[in-house]
């Protein structure tokens, strides 16, 4: 059986109540397709269903509170409503800005950006984001570009606009992720 660019890697997927379905069911599956193990990361206790925006629950595995990015070897967070319900939470703040001071790689699409907002981890990083957020991620010190998949590999970041972007999105998710090891 071939290996997965992801075997062995343990990838934490951040949720909020109202997330955005497709864009992280997508990653749920495709990541492990990979190989990751992939946990649901939330403000509520582990075995509790978190529903997006269509009614897809997602089971949380561990708390965000227990949580530390040096559990993980990357961190995904998709978009819809989730992002902006758990943004300014300290939990949520002090766990993702975690992979960056360890320059761990971090996905996130849509509205996801809005945690990095409030993690104030962009000022100059390329970044894109649902249009009606890029303001705030310019804002925010980000330099923001209207495609499909943004990645700076400089701050280990890669980012999409929509759901529609997934196919242009998940492949450079994977790229990114499966050089979590090496050094630029």
């Amino acid at each position: 059986m071939d290996m997965g660019k992801l075997d062995g890697s343990r990838i934490a997927l951040l949720i909020g109540p109202g997330f955005e379905d497709s864009e992280a069911l997508y990653p749920y599956w495709r990541l492990q397709e990979e190989g990751a193990t992939v946990e649901v990361v939330g403000l509520d206790s582990p075995g509790t269903a978190v529903r997006g925006k269509h009614g897809v629950p997602l089971i949380v595995g561990r708390r965000v509170a227990e949580a530390a990015a040096e559990d993980y070897d990357g961190l995904v967070i998709p978009g819809g409503q989730g992002p902006d319900a758990i943004r300014a939470h300290p939990d949520v703040i002090r766990f993702t800005r975690g992979f960056f001071a360890a320059g761990k790689p971090v996905a996130a699409i849509c509205h996801g950006p809005q945690v990095l907002i409030s993690a104030d981890v962009l000022r100059g990083v390329h970044c894109t984001a649902w249009r009606s957020i890029a303001p705030d991620v310019r804002n925010a010190g980000a330099i923001f570009e209207d495609r499909p998949a943004v990645v700076d590999l400089s701050a280990r970041l890669v980012t999409a606009r929509q759901p529609a972007d997934l196919p242009s999105w998940l492949p450079a998710v994977i790229d990114l992720f499966g050089s979590a090891g090496e050094t630029d």
